[in-house]
């Protein structure tokens, strides 16, 4: 049988999670910058990242498959 003490901390720690999360996705009131975000270095990496993952999936799939 769980403990009650363990139910109040999964709560607890839900709170506080969810509030960090709202709190991390508050918008300014000024309502942001006028000018749109560059497409940075950041982006290019994980674009690739996400080809070379499913290349490899997909090479992956192929071996196993006899393909």
């Amino acid at each position: 049988m769980k403990r009650p003490g363990n139910l109040m901390k999964a709560v607890l720690t839900s709170i506080l999670f969810l509030g960090g999360v709202i709190l991390a996705f508050a918008q300014p009131t000024g309502g942001g910058p006028t000018s749109p975000t560059p497409f940075g270095f950041v982006e290019i990496l994980i674009g690739a990242g996400v080809l070379y993952g499913g290349r490899k999936a997909y090479l992956a799939r192929k071996d196993k498959n006899g393909l």
